[in-house]
């Protein structure tokens, strides 16, 4: 088997072709003496901000000098992303190897439950000192939830998204995110979070943490400047969002009882990063590509691009299962051009689809058939352009100007 032979292998297992639940991989796990066992884990789950989280922990914990594997989805540059050791993708041919090594199993799995048993078997065989793991959906049965040396806990901020699987409300999906918390563990969660989402979580826990609010100094394009417990921090990563969920970092890494120095916990904020999070792949026009795609993600968004205090325009492509009306009309009123495009997936909502509801709130629109027509307009745009709505969308757009 061959690199691409391998990846064409995962992605034809399909992501939701079999029913939720635990004992596939408990099964493969099972037959391959449990490697999940075999290290110490951070495990986070949340609606927004787990990426962030994710990458920020890690950081500090490399910073420190630890050997760290971080398990994050989906992947923005290439599929090794997803499996990390201090910060380097998992080989070719390592990927190669634990995909025959699953396979040889017998045991059918779904795409995401295949790709977290070759994560488990790596970090296993490589001998980490901790893994920062993200759930990929929800969390009482996510894939990744059968991992059991949790140090600690972290639920980011909770909203609703993916609500045909996990639920309608916030509340019901807070549940499903809860069940990554296991007993007699620490938990942390982020300061926003909403009253009726910490009722739900307090149910689950009688050791929660909620990260304090921190004071923000400063907040623009070079990232923010902030205080917490009396401490001067900094943080790369762009937007007052990033800011609480450093808070929460901060408090995680408080709470997981691995000793970490002050030096290593404010450089692994400071140079922490994370693809399609706000980020700047152009500054001439201004060009930032981010992932939100969901209404709390929406808000946040509007919020950054209200602090620029200048009109901008917006390039938009969601995926038709997402709220994408919900979405947009968070988007704020110093847009002068909303603009939509076709995004290579064929789960893509139309660009004729997004006009649609963006002519409700926006006076100038316009649609393009390809990311190349979007790219196009964006380096002749006079104001700042932000490509929004997808991870996909962002992962396109990022090719197109890292070339």
């Amino acid at each position: 088997m061959t690199y691409n032979d391998a990846l064409k292998y995962i992605h034809s297992l399909g992501k939701f072709r079999l029913p939720a639940g635990l004992e596939r991989i408990e099964s493969v796990c099972k037959k391959l003496s449990n490697p999940q066992k075999a290290f110490k884990s951070i495990h986070i789950a949340g609606t927004n901000g787990k990426g962030s989280t994710a990458a920020m922990l890690s950081n500090i914990y490399i910073k420190q000098g630890l050997k760290v594997g971080l398990y994050i989805s989906p992947y923005i540059v290439i599929f090794n992303e997803r499996i990390q050791i201090c910060g380097r993708y998992i080989p070719d041919d390592r990927l190669t190897f634990y995909t025959e090594t699953v396979k040889s199993t017998g045991v059918k799995l779904n795409e995401f439950e295949f790709i977290t048993v070759v994560a488990f078997l790596y970090f296993r065989d490589e001998n980490i000192d901790v893994a920062v793991i993200e759930t990929g959906l929800g969390g009482r049965l996510d894939a990744t939830n059968v991992i059991t040396d949790t140090a600690v806990s972290v639920i980011t901020k909770i909203g609703l998204d993916h609500t045909a699987i996990l639920g309608e409300t916030a509340e019901q999906i807070a549940t499903e995110k809860c069940g990554i918390i296991k007993p007699n563990r620490p938990v942390v969660t982020v300061c926003n979070q909403e009253k009726s989402i910490l009722s739900v979580i307090e149910k689950y826990t009688d050791d929660l943490t909620v990260a304090k609010t921190p004071e923000i100094l400063k907040s623009d394009l070079s990232g923010s400047e902030f205080l917490y417990n009396g401490r001067n921090y900094k943080i790369s990563l762009l937007g007052k969002h990033q800011v609480y969920n450093a808070a929460t970092v901060l408090e995680t890494v408080e709470k997981a009882g691995i000793e970490v120095s002050d030096l290593s916990v404010y450089d692994g904020l400071l140079t922490a990063s994370f693809p399609a999070r706000l980020e700047i792949v152009s500054n001439a026009p201004l060009t930032v590509i981010d992932g939100a795609h969901n209404p709390d993600g929406g808000l946040v968004l509007a919020r950054f691009i209200e602090s620029l205090g200048e009109k901008v325009a917006i390039v938009c492509g969601m995926l038709r299962d997402k709220n994408c009306e919900e979405f947009i009309k968070q988007l704020p009123e110093n847009i002068k051009v909303f603009a939509t495009v076709n995004i290579d997936n064929p789960r893509s909502a139309s660009a004729e689809e997004l006009e649609i509801i963006g002519k409700k709130y926006f006076e100038e629109t316009v649609a393009f058939v390809k990311t190349e027509d979007a790219v196009n307009f964006a380096r002749t745009s006079k104001i700042p352009v932000f490509f929004v709505g997808s991870l996909y969308l962002a992962a396109q757009v990022r090719k197109y100007y890292k070339k």
